[in-house]
């Protein structure tokens, strides 16, 4: 199975450095020097990593074939892909790889549907479930300890504990809740994602 594991920003120096957006919980697994990744688009890859470092809190990495700025301006906005076994489970036991959460039914405790997961949006403060209803509209649910209390893979379930309004008509989530998520990627999106913690 593919995950999107980053997407590549602005080049770094001259040196064919370049910036990454990370849309995975393990870069220390999918993007250490020596991994070959996908791209899309496809004609830009595949991409071996050569280096990498953190420079101001972000991650720099350099390809090989890529040793100046022009060839790192080049990939700009490429999304890197590595090749997962679906099979895998992340090391944390509260983190999920999304394409394990996509398309679960969205229950209350009292078994009440709420709808099913038709999306997972990355934000820097926590993750996020676009879940639809029953009845086509669609609702935000924050991905933290406090609210999705239990993801039951072998029902094909999530369960939650909403506050007040939040799965209401026409509810809008705004701003963060008290527990961050992890910040984690699934073909077109982040390779995880998970309860209470970071990527």
């Amino acid at each position: 199975m593919q995950l999107v594991v980053a997407r590549i920003g602005r080049a770094h120096g001259i040196k064919g450095e370049v910036t990454v957006e990370v849309r995975t919980d393990e870069p220390e697994l999918r993007l250490g020097p020596g991994a070959v990744l996908a791209t899309e688009p496809a004609s830009a890859g595949p991409l071996t990593i050569e280096t990498g470092r953190v420079h101001s809190g972000r991650l720099l990495l350099r390809f090989a074939g890529v040793s100046d700025r022009t060839g790192a301006e080049a990939l700009r906005n490429t999304l890197l892909i590595a090749e997962v076994d679906p099979r895998d489970m992340p090391e944390d036991p509260d983190e999920y790889y999304d394409h394990q959460l996509m398309d679960l039914d969205v229950v209350l405790a009292d078994g009440t549907e709420v709808g099913r997961i038709t999306e997972i949006t990355h934000l820097p403060s926590q993750d996020l479930f676009i879940v639809e209803r029953p009845d086509g509209t669609e609702v935000m649910i924050p991905f933290v300890e406090e609210i999705v209390t239990e993801i039951d893979l072998a029902e094909q379930k999530a369960v939650i504990d909403p506050p007040p309004g939040l799965i209401d008509n026409n509810a809008v989530v705004a701003g963060n809740t008290d527990g961050d998520a992890d910040v984690g990627a699934d073909g077109g999106g982040d390779d995880g994602a998970g309860k209470g913690d970071p990527s």
